[in-house]
């Protein structure tokens, strides 16, 4: 009875926990959409065709690279992930990070990115039809506007599907990877704040500060 106890408890937890979960990611997805979709438009309404394409199908690759890693961790096996943690190998140690906390990864990955990612680029597609109707007399920029938001529709969501399989089967390689960049911009990091609280470093600010008084 007690361990039966005992399990009903551990599955209340999780339960509360990813009910929590959803509600924070929700919640976070809800304001910085709110807070992005605006001045983005805004802001992409100035930026020259030329670079505004391009720039389109940028944040369309981003979404799909982050839903490929919010497969990837659900996918993969952690077993040779500890081997090579055991190795010290560079990116080991961060992806057993990633995969110990799959869900969460998952969910940043292919929620939040994955929101923010359609907000940026529907505003894009939006600022697109404006200057193109604008530029050219004669075309209508509601059928410009449904146009450009339908083909981000289609290469957003046949990106992310025609990819599920890859993450699938290269789960671990992708894992890996991203490990991989997790550890080298760790060690970018502590660099620089080895190189920020190194005595010469300090010895330089103080000097500026003096000079500029």
């Amino acid at each position: 009875m007690e361990g039966m106890d005992a399990v009903s408890a551990q599955r209340r937890n999780r339960r509360h926990r990813s009910l929590r979960s959803g509600v924070t990611v929700g919640a976070g997805a809800f304001l910085m959409a709110m807070l992005i979709s605006l001045p983005s438009q805004s802001a992409m309404q100035g930026v020259h065709l030329l670079l505004a394409l391009p720039l389109l199908l940028l944040i369309i690759l981003v979404g799909v690279m982050f839903d490929v890693l919010g497969v990837a961790v659900t996918a993969a096996d952690d077993t040779p992930f500890h081997a090579m943690s055991a190795k010290k190998l560079p990116g080991a140690r961060q992806a057993l990070w990633l995969l110990r906390r799959a869900d969460r990864v998952a969910s940043f990955c292919n929620d939040v990115v994955g929101d923010l990612c359609g907000t940026l680029s529907g505003a894009a597609a939006a600022a697109i039809a404006y200057r193109l109707g604008g530029t050219r007399a004669g075309l209508d920029q509601t059928i410009l506007g449904m146009a450009m938001l339908g083909l981000v529709a289609g290469l957003t969501v046949g990106g992310k599907a025609a990819a599920k399989g890859y993450a699938i089967w290269n789960a671990n390689a992708i894992v890996y990877r991203a490990g991989r960049i997790m550890a080298a911009w760790e060690g970018i990091r502590t660099l620089l704040i080895s190189w920020r609280r190194s005595p010469r470093h300090r010895t330089r600010g103080r000097r500026d500060i003096e000079s500029g008084r």
